[in-house]
């Protein structure tokens, strides 16, 4: 099933202000730790879920999968800030 247009619109949207928020973000001593960070980005993740799930269209079985779609671009996105994160730490 191909996602309908809103929907590909407002994950293309959200992947766009994940990334931006993302992008600000500075590291700098004192450093969180890695656990802590990893918390601080699913908790990102989850509230851009929750915040897009309210706007997403169509039958319950589009919306579910837009917002699978949705979470695994933001996990990628996450996960490759995760991995800047630990190369920042590894290099204090």
């Amino acid at each position: 099933m191909a996602l309908i247009q809103t929907n590909k619109d407002l994950i293309s949207k959200g992947i766009k202000e994940f990334n931006g928020l993302l992008n600000q973000q500075v590291f700098s001593d004192p450093a969180v730790s890695e656990e802590a960070m990893v918390t601080v980005v699913n908790d990102w993740v989850n509230f851009y879920i929750n915040y897009y799930k309210k706007q997403m269209s169509g039958e319950q079985e589009e919306q579910d999968k837009a917002l699978q779609e949705f979470r695994q671009e933001l996990d990628t996105l996450s996960a490759s800030f995760l991995d800047k994160y630990r190369n920042f730490l590894k290099s204090s």
